[in-house]
């Protein structure tokens, strides 16, 4: 969607500094749009992955097989519905729902009817609940403004490191009351939060700031 040669240089930089052989995808993925339980399971949405603006050359299952193939998937969730107002993804997934466990699933809730995302995120509730996986709602924060405009905060949008998890936080009362219900879901992992609301000004919270590198095994 946004031209990324400096992200590719940065990628050819990076493999130089770690020894590792790039492997180049013939399809725009990038990282945000995917999402992974570590057990052949991948979760997307088709706001992203099927838009014009992407893989206009490729059908549904054309994507399909090509992620399988990349990935040694079992199984592809497609989610219709949600978005998070103020992100400029066309609806990545780790700003809607991630996996915190292979059998759980975080998720941006929305329990406020004069909210803009309330008939959005309870659509994409519901697709969910038809997943068969366990689920944890993460309520949104209270809408946060800059310049005029609303930001993409959601707390969905967080990082595995070693031993912990870190949390977008942005000033709000439900900050806390996430945090706690991360923390009873992963009581093997310290539950940290980062105040975001820089980083969600830039149209991307922590996650969308990141890259894991994770050790070969």
């Amino acid at each position: 969607k946004f031209k990324s040669s400096k992200d590719d240089a940065v990628n050819l930089e990076l493999a130089k500094i770690y020894k590792t052989k790039l492997e180049p995808v013939d399809m725009i993925l990038e990282g945000g749009s995917v999402e992974f339980n570590g057990e052949g399971v991948l979760l997307t949405t088709s706001k992203c992955l099927l838009n014009e603006n992407r893989n206009k050359a490729l059908s549904k299952e054309q994507i399909e097989e090509k992620l399988k193939n990349l990935f040694g998937l079992k199984r592809i969730i497609w989610l219709e519905n949600g978005f998070i107002k103020g992100d400029d993804t066309d609806s990545h997934i780790d700003t809607l729902a991630r996996f915190i466990t292979p059998n759980t699933i975080a998720y941006a809730a929305c329990d406020d009817k004069s909210d803009e995302h309330f008939d959005e995120l309870k659509r994409m509730e519901d697709e969910l609940k038809k997943t068969g996986f366990k689920l944890l709602a993460l309520p949104l924060p209270k809408p946060k403004f800059y310049d005029g405009k609303r930001l993409g905060c959601t707390y969905a949008n967080f990082i595995f490191i070693n031993g912990a998890l870190i949390v977008p936080t942005y000033n709000d009362e439900n900050d806390e009351k996430v945090l706690n219900l991360l923390a009873k879901a992963l009581p093997d992992r310290k539950v940290i939060g980062v105040n975001s609301l820089v980083f969600v000004r830039q149209n991307g919270s922590l996650h969308c700031s990141s890259q894991n590198r994770y050790k070969r095994v």
